[in-house]
């Protein structure tokens, strides 16, 4: 699915087959989960292939390497310009694109001296599938934010995320929703949440999720298209009286929720803001131009 014969990759300054790439067992990402990535998508817009919101991304790619006390020297500029040659290596369009920070082998709990980094990308349609997604409130918590660096997207704290997705799967829904330690929403195992109730919009503050690049694209477009939206905490229980909602991220776009815990909302996701806010999503991303009247 990522990779075949003739896919190729960047790692540590050259370009390779991704059938010859290898990676040390003994590296303390492998067994700790230390190590930092990102998640990117290409489109083919109407000006030719664009990595969306590239200086973004890998800038925060280097702040979590900070963050963390990795050593990683390289600048947003020169990883944009690796990106867009893998992607013409590959002929690639659309796509998805991961680069990855990983460390030399260290079986201590130490900072380590040195690095690897690799830049795949590959042909990756929607995250989730065209329907709205069925939610339940997880069991498993979001980190306590005193316990670990928030703002960086670091390898091993997505553990906590596949946990969540197998809880919710196995309860037969389609995905998690998950809280904080003082049992306010705070975010998707992936993504982040908004809903909408009385014409506004909510979503929690940044203190206990990521702060996604796509959230923030979001608060844009709210901005442009005046749609009042407000940075609250809140409990799941606000959420069953509410209007509609959304998970929004690089994998999931903006995704349609139908329903948590079984109760759908009160709005068709047609009528709904984030109805309005796909749209505009996906213009630009496409480089298209949108407008609309908002009644």
């Amino acid at each position: 699915m990522y990779y075949n014969d003739n896919t190729i990759l960047y790692l540590d300054g050259k370009f390779i087959k991704a059938k010859d790439a290898t990676a040390d067992l003994f590296s303390q990402t492998l067994h700790y989960g230390y190590g930092a990535f990102e998640g990117i998508r290409a489109y083919q817009t109407v000006h030719g292939v664009k990595i969306f919101k590239a200086q973004e991304h890998f800038e925060r790619l280097v702040k979590s390497c900070s963050l963390l006390g990795i050593p990683f020297n390289h600048s947003a500029e020169e990883l944009t310009q690796i990106a867009y040659l893998v992607l013409e290596k590959n002929n690639l369009k659309d796509a998805y694109i991961r680069p990855l920070v990983f460390c030399a082998p260290n079986m201590t709990l130490s900072a380590p001296k040195g690095v690897s980094f690799m830049i795949a990308a590959w042909d990756w349609g929607k995250y989730f599938d065209e329907h709205s997604l069925r939610l339940c409130i997880s069991t498993i918590q979001r980190p306590n934010p005193k316990s670990i660096k928030m703002e960086a997207k670091a390898c091993g704290h997505y553990v906590n995320s596949i946990m969540a997705t197998n809880e919710a799967k196995q309860r037969g829904f389609d995905e998690a929703l998950m809280l904080d330690m003082n049992g306010f929403v705070a975010e998707g195992p992936g993504a982040n949440f908004f809903f909408e109730k009385d014409g506004m919009l909510f979503t929690p503050p940044l203190e206990n999720i990521l702060p996604g690049i796509t959230r923030q694209t979001v608060l844009e477009i709210c901005r442009e298209l005046e749609l009042p939206v407000t940075e609250k905490y809140f409990r799941p229980e606000e959420l069953f009286e509410a209007d509609g909602a959304f998970f929004c991220g690089t994998a999931a776009e903006i995704t349609a929720i139908e329903s948590i815990e079984g109760q759908l909302f009160n709005k068709p996701w047609k009528d709904s803001m984030g109805a309005i806010i796909q749209q505009a999503y996906q213009c630009i991303v496409l480089d298209k131009s949108y407008s609309y009247v908002i009644v």
